[in-house]
């Protein structure tokens, strides 16, 4: 494993929720999912009745976290990216998992797995000094490869507002 997979692994590992992004139908689209990380691969839980995991299923799919809502001035935020396939997690994985919700959208939660192998590894950061972080809306702030990323706080309650719905749908 490269530094950076490494990296990424150790910072999913910090958090329990991301996306899970693919096409249905020839469009677009980005899921709420649990995960957990065993053996260096991403495992996920989804609600079978969505769907989604059919679309995901034998696909390249993109699977990205953060720690965006943390209040943190060390953000960062990883992708995996690679082809996922049905699973049946072991009793240990399920353990990791933790309980799962009673409903989505109203209806009885239905558990699915996937596994993520991932080929691609990304970890963006964004660090701000102390005392910035929501300083200035549109605050320009420097990313680890040279690019720029633009900072701020309606950008930062959106992202907190995702992640509240992402711990109820998931």
């Amino acid at each position: 494993m490269s530094t950076e997979e490494i990296r990424a692994i150790e910072l999913l590992t910090g958090v329990s929720y991301g996306r899970v992004a693919t096409s249905m139908r020839a469009m677009p689209f980005v899921a709420p999912a649990r995960h957990i990380v065993d053996e260096g691969r991403v495992l996920l839980r989804l609600h079978r009745g969505l769907g989604y995991h059919r679309a995901c299923a034998g696909s390249v799919v993109a699977y990205c976290a953060d720690n965006l809502n943390s209040g943190s001035e060390n953000l960062w935020s990883v992708q995996f990216t690679g082809t996922a396939e049905l699973v049946e997690p072991t009793e240990e994985q399920l353990a990791a998992f933790g309980p799962t919700p009673r409903t989505v959208d109203g209806e009885p939660f239905d558990p699915v797995y996937m596994r993520i192998e991932p080929r691609f590894v990304t970890v963006h950061a964004l660090d701000y000094a102390a005392g910035t972080l929501g300083e200035h809306a549109g605050t320009r702030i420097d990313a680890p490869d040279g690019a720029r990323a633009t900072g701020s706080a309606g950008a930062r309650a959106d992202a907190r507002a995702a992640e509240r719905h992402l711990h109820h749908v998931a």
